[in-house]
């Protein structure tokens, strides 16, 4: 085993502390924590190189260590190999460093230095280039930390954009698109989004541990989650979340999220999305531009490397596309909907008070009576809102059980202001037998509550115009009937000189 060479930087100290300073060598071992012997040589090799004290302006680190060392310089005849293409060959699968060094047509290295040299040149480049990925093998997943909007343009409500980023591990190649949320069917179906976008399925998938993944993190042995599971099961993909705490892990999915940040997501900061597709429409024009980008240290483009790289090595998709969907057991309503995620999805009226199955994904709302398809819906993704067919309804709007009458009838037996209440909110629905789920929470307040609180608290709701069912059972709750009626009650008419009238606002 060769020994160990003196750091330059202690060898120009020794020569200091021994010209300058005038010490002993002794001295000088104890003072650098080396040997008396080994000062005692590199004082002889400086004596023998010919060198002075100081030494000249000219001299290098390489000049002193080839004058103390007599190493020789390296040929300039020898054609040093194009590690950046041999960086790109070595992802491909089954490539080694034996067969470039083989195909390495000027041999002036031999192939234990010619690998010194790909190892030296490696540690110069940037730390996800240092890692290399085999073609086709891992995919690195991850969202973006900021987001995008988008905005309602019948309320003005504003939705907030989670942007799923996906990289192939060898190419750098990434597929970027929005959703509502990092909720599980999102996170499942933006994986076969980016599946059918590559064209192919690879080897591995490398997520960070978010709670859509991975139930239980743990750095041996983590613990998927059900759905994710399946999923990998569907495309035959191995799972291997990165390790908490281990940035390395999913580098590259890091820098693909920080591109992804600087290069998508700043760019329409200036413009107003109304819908996720619109959005998304954006990005996909924007993400191709950055595909297409020359990448400076491969000198060739994500899209160039993915064609030559990923794209021959993923694995072919299933026939049958991977559809999350989840099922949940609900009872219609007198309204004949049942309620999915805060929204509202008609049935036939026929099955009011009946248990139903339904099955929703992403795109659609499956309903099933005695499994026999009833319903189908569009998802919606719309709180508080009502998805209705019209075959679904009853004939003149009339229910068998209930109908606007006796919902009146019951509001007036409690007292004229909830009747009144009762009556609005069966107004503000364009077919009274949307309403009646909500008409029937009111009128089941009185058995919580009594009736003389309810009565009251539908007093204050008319004279704010707030009559929902929402709004008074909140006073309820909160014991506020009356103390509105007395608040305003109580407020002063102020009328003087140091009041401004409305001419005075422009």
């Amino acid at each position: 085993m060769a020994k160990k060479r003196t750091p330059m930087n202690k060898i120009k100290e020794v020569l200091r502390l021994k010209y300058d300073c005038g010490l002993s060598n002794r001295s000088i071992a104890s003072c650098l924590k080396l040997g008396p012997s080994t000062i005692s040589e590199l004082l002889t090799r400086f004596k023998q190189s010919q060198l002075g004290w100081p030494l000249p302006e000219s001299c290098s680190d390489a000049d002193l260590t080839q004058a103390l060392y007599h190493v020789k310089k390296a040929s300039r005849d020898k054609v040093m190999p194009d590690f950046t293409q041999y960086a790109v060959e070595l992802r491909r699968k089954g490539m080694t460093k034996m067969l470039l060094w083989k195909e390495y047509h000027e041999k002036t290295y031999a192939y234990t230095q010619f690998c010194e040299n790909f190892t030296r040149w490696l540690k110069t480049q940037k730390r996800s280039m240092r890692q290399l990925h085999v073609a086709g093998d891992k995919l690195f997943i991850d969202y973006c930390g900021p987001r995008l909007q988008v905005v309602n343009p019948d309320t003005g409500e504003v939705r907030e954009a989670e942007v799923f980023v996906a990289t192939l591990g060898a190419s750098n190649y990434t597929y970027v698109e929005a959703f509502p949320s990092q909720g599980k069917s999102y996170w499942l179906e933006a994986h076969a989004n980016a599946f059918e976008h590559f064209g192919g399925v690879p080897q591995l998938l490398v997520p960070d541990n978010l709670r859509s993944a991975v139930s239980k993190a743990n750095r041996y042995e983590p613990r998927l989650n059900d759905s994710y599971q399946k999923l990998a099961n569907h495309y035959q993909i191995a799972v291997m979340p990165a390790r908490p705490y281990k940035p390395k892990d999913k580098a590259k999915a890091e820098n693909a999220v920080l591109l992804v940040e600087r290069w998508i997501m700043m760019r329409p900061r200036h413009q107003t999305f109304y819908t996720f597709k619109e959005l998304n429409l954006a990005i996909r024009a924007l993400m191709d531009e950055l595909n297409l980008r020359e990448m400076k240290q491969y000198g060739a483009s994500r899209k160039a490397l993915f064609e030559k790289l990923d794209k021959p090595a993923l694995k072919p998709l299933p026939k049958q596309r991977y559809l999350y969907t989840e099922t949940r057991q609900a009872k219609v309503g007198p309204d004949y909907h049942i309620e999915y995620r805060r929204h509202y999805y008609s049935v036939p009226h026929q099955l009011v008070g009946h248990h139903v199955e339904l099955e929703a994904s992403n795109r659609l709302v499956q309903i099933y009576h005695q499994g026999n398809l009833i319903a189908q819906h569009p998802r919606s993704q719309r709180e508080r809102g009502n998805s209705t067919q019209p075959e679904h309804m009853p004939s003149h709007h009339q229910h068998q059980k209930w109908s606007p009458g006796r919902l009146l009838n019951w509001g007036a037996n409690i007292g004229p202001a909830t009747r009144e209440v009762v009556n609005k909110m069966l107004n503000a629905k364009p077919h009274p037998e949307q309403a009646y789920r909500s008409c029937l929470g009111l009128l089941n307040l009185s058995k919580t509550h009594g009736e003389s609180r309810l009565e009251q608290a539908c007093k204050d709701a008319l004279m704010l115009t707030k009559p929902n069912y929402t709004f008074i059972n909140n006073l309820l709750k909160n014991n506020r009937e009356g103390q509105l009626s007395k608040d305003k009650a109580n407020t002063p008419n102020l009328v003087h000189s140091n009041v401004r009238g409305p001419n005075c606002y422009h």
